[in-house]
């Protein structure tokens, strides 16, 4: 009995993995696909930590000087910072709009998303509430093909801008966090799963202020 119990755990976990393993290869093939470089709504920009003080992370950091790089250039007109918001004492996009704003983009050109939990959520709502179609997503390499993936699964048209500018401290780890993510990613594009924070239709059209909170 014992050696059958041990059996069918060791086929389930095998079923486990193999259902792991080809929703990764599928994630990494369809977010890998290269597309054009057409007019874009905005440059999307994939939050990350920010310390007490509101200073970004290295993470964060490389992002937004890439977002910052996109806007300089003349690829894009407006930068969308999606990031957590979920507490008084934690805000990512605040922090990632005055990082901006201090190096020369208008406050117009910044809008906020205060409700970016995660990737999927910051893509989604970038879709639905702010009615962008085509964007350029801004995050590192290991994280693109998940991002992109899903921008394009939720049928928008999406490129990739990659963010590294350095060695990342914990970068093993986020290969290995990412395998997680990419499979709760393809759940949640086959679940159609809806963000618990939606909110009114914010139009890029507007002035960026319009997102100030």
């Amino acid at each position: 009995m014992r050696t059958r119990s041990r059996r069918l755990t060791l086929a389930a976990l095998v079923a486990v993995g193999l259902v792991v393993a080809v929703v990764n290869a599928a994630v990494l093939v369809g977010g890998s696909r290269r597309t054009g470089s057409g007019p874009v709504d905005c440059a999307l920009v994939l939050g990350a930590g920010v310390a007490g003080d509101g200073t970004p992370s290295w993470v964060l950091h490389d992002r937004l000087a890439e977002g910052l790089a996109l806007y300089r250039a003349g690829r894009v007109k407006r930068i969308l910072v999606s990031g957590d918001h979920g507490r008084p004492d934690y805000d990512e996009p605040n922090a990632m709009r005055s990082w901006l704003e201090a190096r020369g983009v208008p406050p117009s050109a910044i809008f906020m998303d205060h409700a970016g939990f995660d990737t999927y959520s910051s893509v989604w709502r970038a879709k639905h509430v702010f009615g962008a179609s085509r964007i350029v997503v801004v995050t590192q390499r290991f994280h693109l093909p998940r991002a992109l993936w899903v921008a394009r699964s939720l049928g928008m048209e999406a490129e990739g801008a990659a963010a590294d500018r350095r060695l990342y401290r914990g970068a093993a780890w986020f290969e290995v966090r990412e395998m997680i993510s990419r499979t709760k990613a393809f759940v949640d594009v086959a679940g159609g799963r809806r963000p618990r924070h939606v909110g009114p239709p914010i139009s890029l059209e507007q002035d960026g202020r319009v997102t100030a909170g």
